[in-house]
């Protein structure tokens, strides 16, 4: 049962800090819920990429309407989210996730949202940390999400703006700064390397027993995420000119070692989780809920409903434990 909030008089700011995480990221969904029905009032929200993408649209007061989105997603509806733009500063231009957005954010700009937001991004220049509080909401979410190498940067007042999580994978200095007294802090890094990035590759009887053309041996390195490449690999290899030749001798190769995918995204996997174990180690949320997502790979949008409903779960039993206002 809902209890109802808390009188706004008198009682700390709550302020919210989604953590990065691309589809454990629909983890945030499930958490906010049991935040409401625990009856705390979230005063402010600060995100950092697909947190960023979730914390907006939360501020603007759409979130039911992203969950319902989310839960009609399979790999097939994933993949024609990743609009391929080979040869430029990465694969995805984020064009299709901007149009997400849109859709759920009635709004043209951050000032405009029901509750006060920020998105942080990473100045891949000067490897500043950029917190976005004011104008074009859009562009604020997508600069935060724009993973290094898959999405294209976002040119953004004089600075190139890619993911926050390489700076700041969990928020809670932003919250902070914002005016929180209390920052709910929301991780979903601490499970997800300790040998889990590279775990189908081991296997390699099922690695030679792929088929023996490039698109077959494509396949067969995307490990848990191959369905949700399928799109993208099928642009990657279409077409008679030298990226698409490029790419096919990629996919050629005998070895079965990791392809480019996994080599990048574990890589970001590794570093933003060495960077959140550092951060949260400085900057001390007051709540960190910690869903258990470490066998949630990088793009199982799929899984949505999984994913909410552990994040729901592991959130409303925390809370229970906790009394925000003694």
């Amino acid at each position: 049962m809902t209890r109802q909030p808390l009188s706004s008089v008198n009682r700390p700011k709550i302020g919210l800090a989604l953590g990065s995480g691309s589809a454990r990221g629909l983890a945030h969904l499930g958490v906010i819920r049991a935040i409401k029905e625990a009856g705390i009032e979230v005063d402010l929200i600060a995100g950092t990429s697909i947190g960023a993408l979730v914390g907006a649209i939360h501020a603007a007061g759409k979130l039911d309407d992203l969950e319902t989105t989310f839960q009609t997603f399979d790999w097939k509806k994933t993949a024609s989210f990743f609009d391929v733009v080979l040869p430029k500063s990465g694969l995805l231009d984020g064009a299709k996730v901007s149009e997400l957005v849109r859709t759920h954010i009635h709004a043209d700009t951050i000032e405009m949202l029901a509750k006060p937001f920020a998105a942080v991004a990473t100045d891949i220049v000067s490897g500043e940390e950029v917190v976005i509080r004011y104008g074009d909401v859009i562009e604020a979410v997508r600069a935060s999400i724009s993973v290094p190498g898959i999405f294209t940067p976002v040119r953004s007042n004089g600075h190139i703006l890619v993911d926050g999580g390489l700076v700041n994978p969990v928020p809670v200095s932003v919250a902070r700064a914002m005016g929180a007294d209390i920052v709910i802090a929301v991780d979903l890094n601490h499970e997800i390397i300790s040998g889990k990035n590279m775990k189908p590759l081991r296997d390699t009887k099922a690695a030679h027993s792929a088929s023996d053309n490039a698109a077959g041996r494509f396949s067969r390195w995307g490990g848990d995420f191959r369905l949700s490449m399928k799109g993208i690999k099928q642009k990657l290899l279409a077409g008679n000119n030298p990226v698409s030749a490029q790419f096919s001798r990629w996919a050629s190769t005998e070895e079965p070692l990791p392809n480019i995918f996994e080599v990048l995204l574990a890589s970001i996997n590794i570093m933003e989780a060495r960077i959140t174990q550092s951060r949260l180690g400085l900057d001390q949320p007051d709540i960190i809920i910690q869903p258990p997502l470490g066998h949630i790979r990088f793009l199982e949008f799929g899984r949505a409903e999984e994913i909410i409903a552990i994040g729901y779960e592991h959130a409303q039993r925390q809370l229970a434990t906790l009394s925000l206002h003694q």
